[in-house]
């Protein structure tokens, strides 16, 4: 069906996203100076804030905000799974935490093989997610996810995407205001994410995706 392979190479594209992210920082951890297993807290810190931004774009991008819940929906034969997925999330988020402590109680000098290991496993967790969402959530959703309901994500994510790209007009017609969070994260969501309800564009038709469908 034309709607769910829209969706999913919606979604793929969010995955390559963090993934480069994911490569970048790999790249940036293994180049960092080794002065007899020390690090400059600075270059620690604005590693640690790099990698923070990464494990928050994971966990507001539209898989979860529209992919899961649907799938929720749809069966319960993805609980597993899901809570798999959740595992290795909270296990990033536990490494980033450990990573930060090594920065914190490092004001003269970061040990580097905490840092580096805590920061490599981190992005290990969220590099299995990415794997295991596109060889295993990909394909059950694409199995148990009916017509409707892959109508339904698509016209939410468009309507997400059609929103945020109106708050970033906005906020350039500001001249200099202060960006709210929002316009700055286009997958920003105040009230939680993932497992909300289906919303009040849940099923309407929007006039792209009725080419589509």
């Amino acid at each position: 069906m034309l709607t769910s392979t829209y969706t999913l190479v919606a979604l793929s594209v969010e995955q390559t996203t963090v993934r480069s992210a994911l490569q970048s920082l790999a790249r940036e951890l293994h180049s960092l100076p080794d002065d007899e297993g020390i690090l400059i807290p600075s270059q620690a810190a604005r590693l640690c804030a790099e990698l923070r931004q990464v494990v928050d774009d994971c966990h507001w991008r539209k898989l979860d905000k529209f992919l899961v819940p649907a799938l929720r929906r749809a069966t319960e034969a993805a609980d597993g799974l899901l809570r798999d997925l959740e595992q290795l999330s909270q296990a990033a988020i536990d490494s980033l935490a450990a990573a930060e402590a090594c920065v914190d109680t490092g004001a003269r000098g970061v040990d580097r093989g905490g840092f580096c290991d805590a920061v490599e496993r981190c992005i290990a967790a969220l590099r299995c997610r990415l794997e295991r969402e596109e060889h295993e959530l990909f394909p059950l959703a694409r199995s148990l996810v009916r017509g409707e309901a892959w109508f339904a994500i698509a016209n939410q994510m468009l309507a997400h995407d059609a929103v945020a790209r109106e708050r970033r007009g906005a906020v350039g017609r500001g001249r200099g205001r202060p960006e709210p969070a929002e316009a700055r994260h286009p997958l920003y969501e105040p009230h939680g994410h993932g497992h909300e309800g289906p919303g009040p564009e849940f099923g309407r038709r929007h006039p792209v995706l009725s080419l589509l469908h």
